[in-house]
């Protein structure tokens, strides 16, 4: 298996993998993901360095996304984790909780990727079915669950993305979902294919961008949806970290000027039953 055979929206997922598998193999490493290492090692003849230089975003994005779904299990024992678009993350291992039922729900073509690449574990259940797709729902049993969308929503319509909110909002009583957001400067930059991130590389068009304050609206405009909150990223490395200047820039970014125009990840609880 090489890069060439992953093309536009599934291609990122070595974007990101790379950038994990770069921050995990570093000695002074803030993430544990000796699967993103060995990938990367396996497919160290392709060419990831045409995603650029490796930034910090990805693994942090991962950990706060893991932190998220080990507090809900913790509230929730025995609830399935639904990983939408889940690409070639390495969530589950990291997570150390083997019984946990994880499904992983992704495109044919990433499917058959992960069948190749990732390890065959007796929890984890593959779909080779568009998010977008209801079928599968019925796959996951109804109740309490907690859904991710890592590095997803932004390449769907918003009108979809609110639609799918509310399916499963009604599917999943007490759950909760996690996605992150681009703004909405970022997403008209990449329909105008400006994001290059090399020569050899332009990120995929992103039609959906969801600011802070729009994603604190959500209880009011998608059914079921009775709450949300933005996650914080943990501390990573230099400006990302956990220093004084660290500790202004981030109260910079909350600034209402500001919030609204960089990344963000929100959690939505759904309803009860």
């Amino acid at each position: 298996m090489t890069g060439a055979d992953l093309t536009g929206v599934p291609e990122t997922a070595l974007w990101t993998l790379r950038n994990r598998a770069v921050e995990a193999a570093r000695p002074d490493a803030y993430i544990d993901d000796p699967h993103a290492v060995r990938l990367f090692e396996q497919l160290a003849g392709d060419d990831l360095d045409r995603f650029g230089k490796p930034s910090q975003t990805h693994p942090l994005r991962a950990l706060a996304f893991d932190r998220e779904i080990r507090d809900y299990l913790d509230l929730h024992p025995g609830a399935p984790v639904v990983a939408l678009g889940e690409g070639l993350q390495t969530s589950y291992w990291r997570l150390d909780r083997p019984d946990v039922r994880w499904f992983s729900i992704d495109l044919p073509e990433m499917v058959a990727v992960q069948d190749r690449l990732l390890p065959a574990e007796p929890n984890i259940t593959r779909i080779g079915v568009s998010a977008l797709d209801r079928s599968w729902l019925e796959e996951v049993p109804t109740g309490p669950a907690i859904i991710s969308a890592e590095g997803l929503f932004m390449y769907l319509p918003r009108e979809d993305v609110h639609a799918l909110i509310a399916d499963m909002a009604a599917r999943f009583p007490s759950g909760r979902l996690i996605y992150d957001s681009i703004p909405g400067w970022f997403s008209r930059m990449t329909l105008r294919g400006k994001v290059r991130l090399t020569e050899r590389y332009v990120a995929p068009p992103m039609p959906h961008s969801q600011t802070v304050d729009q994603g604190a609206e959500l209880p009011n405009r998608i059914p079921g949806v009775v709450a949300a909150r933005e996650v914080q990223l943990p501390p990573g490395r230099g400006l990302w970290g956990s220093s004084p200047v660290s500790a202004v820039l981030r109260r910079v970014a909350d600034l209402p000027v500001i919030r609204n125009r960089r990344p963000s990840i929100t959690a939505l609880d759904f309803a009860e039953a």
